[in-house]
Formats: C-alpha cells, sequence, structure tokens
C-alpha cells in the first residue's frame, strides 16, 4: 500500500516519523508533498519519495493523509484534482466535516475523519476517529495501526468528533495550566523552580499511565492516595472548594461548543 502524505509539518511529520519508526510503512512506500523545501530534505534523506504536485501524489499512491493546516485546505485538496477517485483520504485537518472535505475535493474517494492532539509529537497522542467511514477493512486496520504507532485510537460517530476536539484536542493547553499551576505551589512552598517544574510534570504523567494501565476509575485511584487526615486529602478539599471539577466540566462542554462552531464556518 502506497500512504501519500499531504504535508509532512509538526502532525503529519509526528505521524510520518512514528509510523516509519515502527514498521508500520516503509519509507519507499511514502510520497510526500509539502511546500517546505526543509521538510522535503528531511523525508528524501530517510528514502522517501517527493512528489512534485499534489496531484502527482494523488496519482502515486492508495491513500492521502491529509495534513495541511484547515485555512489552505481548499487550495491544497483542489490541487489534487481527480487524483483520489477510488481512492482514500485520512484527515486530520481541524475542523474541516468529512461533508466539506468532500466539497473541496473532485472525484469518488472513501474519507476517514479524525481529531488528533499535538502529545502524538513525543509518541503519546489520543486520536478520534470516525467509527462511520467508508474506508475498507483493509484501510481501517491500515488506520488503526498507523495511529497506534504513535499514541492511542478511540472510535466514535463523527458527531462526537468535535467533543473530542474539546477534550483530547485542546486539553494539552489544560493540563499545561495545571502543571503550571502545581510548580507554582511548589515554588511557593520553597522548591526550586526547575525541581518544581519536573516534579509536577511527571506527577501528572505517572497519574495518567496508573489510570491506563490499571484500567481503575480515576475517584479509586484518588481514594487510594488519600489517608484519613493527612495532607492530600486536605489537598482534594481545597480543590473541591474552589470548584476545580465543575471547571474542568464546564471548560471541556464550552471547547466542544466552539468547535461546533468553527466546523460550521
Amino acid at each position: 500500500m502506497k500512504i501519500g502524505f499531504l504535508g509532512a509539518g509538526a502532525m503529519g511529520g509526528a505521524i510520518l516519523s512514528g509510523a516509519i519508526k515502527t514498521g508500520v510503512v516503509k519509507a519507499e512506500d511514502v510520497y510526500v508533498s509539502d511546500f517546505s523545501d526543509a521538510i522535503k530534505a528531511k523525508y528524501k534523506e530517510m528514502g522517501c519519495n517527493i512528489a512534485g504536485t499534489n496531484e502527482e501524489l494523488g496519482n502515486a499512491v492508495d491513500i492521502v493523509v491529509a495534513c495541511v493546516k484547515p485555512q489552505y485546505a481548499a487550495a491544497a485538496l483542489k490541487e489534487l484534482g481527480s487524483s483520489l477517485e477510488g481512492k482514500a483520504m485520512i484527515s486530520i485537518m481541524a475542523g474541516l466535516t468529512t461533508e466539506s472535505i468532500r466539497e473541496m475535493t473532485a472525484g469518488n474517494f472513501r474519507l476517514l475523519r479524525l481529531m488528533p492532539n499535538t502529545p502524538a509529537l513525543v509518541g503519546m497522542g489520543a486520536f478520534a476517529l470516525d467509527s462511520g467511514t467508508d474506508l475498507t477493512a483493509e484501510e481501517k486496520d491500515f488506520a488503526q495501526k498507523l495511529f497506534e504507532s504513535i499514541g492511542i485510537v478511540e472510535w466514535m460517530p463523527e458527531e462526537l468528533i468535535d467533543t473530542a476536539c474539546g477534550l483530547s484536542g485542546a486539553g494539552p493547553a489544560y493540563i499545561y495550566l495545571v502543571i503550571e499551576a502545581l510548580a507554582d505551589g511548589g515554588v511557593v512552598k520553597g522548591l526550586p523552580r526547575a525541581t518544581a517544574q519536573r516534579l509536577a510534570a511527571q506527577t501528572v504523567m505517572g497519574a495518567a499511565k496508573m489510570v491506563l494501565e490499571t484500567g481503575q476509575h480515576p475517584g479509586f485511584l484518588k481514594d487510594q492516595v488519600c489517608s484519613p487526615g493527612g495532607n492530600t486529602i486536605v489537598g482534594i478539599k481545597t480543590l473541591e472548594e474552589h470548584g476545580v471539577r465543575g471547571a474542568f466540566i464546564d471548560t471541556v462542554a464550552n471547547a466542544t461548543d466552539r468547535a461546533r462552531e468553527l466546523g460550521k464556518k
């Protein structure tokens, strides 16, 4: 199966590099189209094929992974011409629905829309994939393996992709705020800034790994840390008094609503 990357910048490059590194694809089976000479040189050196035009890319491959920024999507997809006729596209372009992508692209092709997030850049991504896709079983299996090479995959109806955008798509920014605040608390009480930041980041990463690897409910794991009359339960009480739980719930809900608004523009 020949794979084309329409754009191989930060996110597209992370997916491509992860797939090659884990053996999901072979570099010689990959074609790259990008406006950046530096990006093209990088992937040519890795053994990938460089397409001269987007239409050339589409003609050479079985599946195109569309990774261009939304504001450049219309022009980039138009340049594919009818090269995707009878083929497949996987889109990570934020905010673009399957309907809008089909309107921008010529020909009859199969399509999978998904929502990535930036931790994919360090192999820890979270990907929400449209379960209503018309990809073939073989193509769906490829997509599963492609994105599992740099994170976790969850399939869901397209109408829930915007919710994933509000949760996991935007979520890293929320967690950066949490890490910064935890570190600030440590600095208030005397920890050096660098030490506080490393402890805060490792604590967040470790707690997340506990949830994923144990399969236990976060509330259960929280209770395991809270000794009667101890410092942790006092900290939890403080968070509850400040409405942290409600703030996060409202944050995801409001970000989801905004994602839906942007998708309609």
